[in-house]
């Protein structure tokens, strides 16, 4: 396959190294990538010349096809122009020539040695086109011939010109005399770089010679006859205008420089304009290409894993929300397409964690490039997972275990033991404004997070004061997620739906997840907010359908059959003077399975916790205690019945500080 230089230059140094030894190019690595490309030129032009078949002779040098090329012109046009020329030449002008021509031809001889490197390169671009006397056609005549007629007769071009003119066809001599002379000052223009003084000095603006038979014969006397060999015959030979190129190969143990190569030839400007402009173009495309392959392109597909909450949009999309900013919409958002929704069965909630990529121009957010996990498991195992609303819910048959048997809390032992927690619960802890609720919620929080660390457990902070944010998210070894106060209702309302939709979808995939609400009246309030009025308002200004919501929140803590858990430990306000308050607190009363309730008389008295005994209990604790600990619960209770909230929270704690566990304290109840 022959390569033109573009592509050479469009292809890397060690791809060049491997074509020149395939070409047989000795040491490519010893060359840089333009040296490399030349050679390549080189060899692929020797190749050529071999296919066209052995030459009839010994090759011509480029001075005797010249000169052949010469003698034969001027052998047709002396034919023609004898008796013109013989009649307008004078004797004293002969005299003067031949003198002339014996002072030149001495120094020639001298000065084509100098020559000939730098002529050879400039004369394939520089023909000068003489018209023939017979047919009329253009023949063509290296600037090297023109260069060494000029130095032998510097006198008798205006003469000759002026005969020539005379003659029918000199209009048409004259225009294309005008383009070539044009043509050939650009070229000269460009190759004064490359030219040595000595060639400059012989090479003057070229203009058409015509010059008379006898002179051309007293030439012919004078110069020394060049050794002529037989001329390479074309295909053709009727087509009489030859180019340099189809007439001689590029030297092979030479440079030719890319400025030579790509220039247009000046016999056709009209013609190659558009195709220099061509290559104009190409040769900044290739610099703009060879840019680009020196800048190194960094792929950062799939470096970065993001995890988020998936929140789908009503067109289908959706978004990857970060907890950092409470699952709300930030800069942090990953897009996930509807394509990949509907592959992997996604809904609103799942916990999904994939690699992402920078955005590209036009687009704003990181997308996401692969699901990797969904809620802890791998994409197959949760395609096929039944809808939460389809799981079987059972009472919660196994008791989160508050202490460790040393250097307990004594919030947890004492909620541990009249108030146990199961996996699937659904407690409330009832209590008045400044009871401690919120510490005792830490307490659990802590307690759980320490004693089972597969539980995923989230901590929901509605309406409350910021300061209680920063403190439970630096206290707590959970995940917290809270809007303030200062935050409108509809804000309080997404965040609550965002974490009850995470938690569903957890426990679809089998994980036991806690959920500590603070406070559950403040949500319904935040809901009945933002519940478009009915018309059926209940006493206190809540509305009848404002409930629904935030008790299908609550009452989505379950226990499943076959695996999972939700459980739900929220808080209610009571004695708040607000009828809102009471009648949020009635609505929700019946719907836990455990209660837990906070008296003000003890936190009055700085007794905490503040837990009034009595009136504290779970539904079917028998699932989640032994039947001695039942046993030893049944005779504690019958004996703290007859005291009231503060003298048993008394009673209890002095026996408590006594023992290392409840164990203890239960088997020491027989003292």
């Amino acid at each position: 396959m022959a390569y033109n230089i573009i592509e050479l230059n469009e292809k890397l140094t060690t791809e060049l190294r491997v074509l020149a030894k395939e070409m047989g190019i000795r040491r490519p690595d010893a060359y840089k990538k333009e040296e490399l490309i030349y050679k390549i030129l080189d060899e692929q032009a020797i190749a050529e010349t071999k296919k066209l078949g052995p030459d009839p002779g010994p090759r011509q040098s480029n001075s005797g096809k010249r000169r052949s090329d010469s003698s034969r012109t001027q052998k047709n046009i002396s034919t023609d122009r004898k008796n013109d020329a013989v009649a307008k030449s004078s004797s004293p002008r002969q005299k003067r020539k031949s003198t002339q021509e014996s002072s030149v031809t001495q120094p020639k001889q001298a000065e084509q040695k100098v020559q000939s490197k730098a002529v050879e390169q400039a004369e394939e671009h520089s023909p000068i086109v003489e018209k023939s006397a017979q047919n009329d056609k253009p023949r063509l005549i290296k600037k090297e011939d023109v260069a060494l007629k000029k130095v032998e007769e510097p006198k008798l071009n205006g003469d000759s010109v002026a005969n020539g003119q005379n003659e029918a066809s000199t209009e048409v001599e004259a225009k294309n005399q005008v383009k070539t002379t044009t043509a050939v000052e650009n070229t000269e223009k460009k190759e004064e770089t490359a030219t040595p003084p000595q060639a400059k000095a012989s090479e003057k603006p070229t203009q058409l010679v015509f010059r008379s038979s006898k002179h051309r014969n007293d030439e012919k006397k004078s110069t020394p006859a060049p050794v002529t060999l037989p001329p390479v015959v074309a295909e053709d030979p009727t087509v009489e205008v030859t180019t340099p190129d189809a007439k001689e190969a590029p030297p092979v143990g030479g440079k030719m420089s890319l400025q030579d190569l790509i220039a247009p030839s000046p016999l056709q400007p009209r013609q190659q304009g558009p195709q220099a402009k061509g290559h104009n173009q190409g040769q900044s495309q290739q610099q703009r290409e060879q840019q680009k392959e020196k800048e190194p392109a960094y792929d950062f597909d799939g470096i970065l894993t993001a995890t988020g909450v998936l929140e789908i949009m009503p067109d289908g999309y959706g978004f990857l929300r970060s907890s950092d900013y409470n699952y709300m919409s930030s800069p942090d958002d990953i897009y996930v397409s509807q394509s990949q929704i509907r592959l992997f069965g996604l809904m609103t909630g799942d916990v999904v964690e994939g690699p992402i990529r920078p955005p590209k121009e036009g687009e704003k957010f990181f997308p996401l490039v692969k699901v990797d996990n969904i809620n802890g498991r791998k994409p197959d195992d949760v395609r096929d997972r039944v809808p939460f609303d389809h799981l079987k819910p059972l009472f919660p048959n196994e008791k989160f275990n508050l202490t460790k048997g040393h250097n307990d809390n004594l919030s947890c032992r004492v909620v541990d033991m009249f108030s146990p927690i199961g996996k699937g619960q659904r407690g409330l802890i009832v209590a008045q404004p400044k009871t401690g609720k919120t510490m005792l919620l830490k307490d659990i929080a802590n307690a759980i997070a320490d004693n089972h660390p597969e539980v995923y457990m989230i901590i929901l902070l509605i309406d409350e004061r910021p300061e209680e944010v920063t403190d439970m998210e630096r206290s707590v070894n959970a995940e917290v997620i809270a809007s303030t106060f200062d935050e409108p209702a509809d804000r309080h309302v997404k965040i609550a739906e965002i974490v009850l939709n995470k938690a569903r979808r957890l426990v679809e995939c089998g994980h036991d997840v806690v959920i500590l609400l603070d406070s559950i009246t403040r949500l319904a309030r935040a809901y009945n907010t933002v519940q478009p009025a009915s018309g059926k308002v209940l006493s206190g200004g809540v509305d009848a359908n404002a409930l629904h919501k935030p008790k299908r929140f609550f009452g989505a803590a379950r226990n499943i059959e076959h695996g999972g858990s939700l459980t739900i430990i929220a808080t209610a306000l009571t004695d708040t003077g607000s009828k809102m308050d009471d009648v949020i607190f009635e609505e929700f009363k019946g719907t836990g399975n455990m209660e837990l309730q906070l008296d003000r008389k003890l936190s009055n008295k700085r007794i905490f916790p503040s837990v009034d005994i009595i009136a504290s209990s779970t539904r079917r604790d028998d699932l989640l205690l032994s039947e001695e600990t039942l046993n030893r619960m049944w005779v504690l209770r019958n004996f703290l019945s007859d005291m009231n909230s503060v003298e048993a929270m008394e009673f209890l704690l002095n026996r408590l500080r006594r023992t290392s566990s409840n164990e203890e304290f239960l088997i020491s109840m027989n003292d």
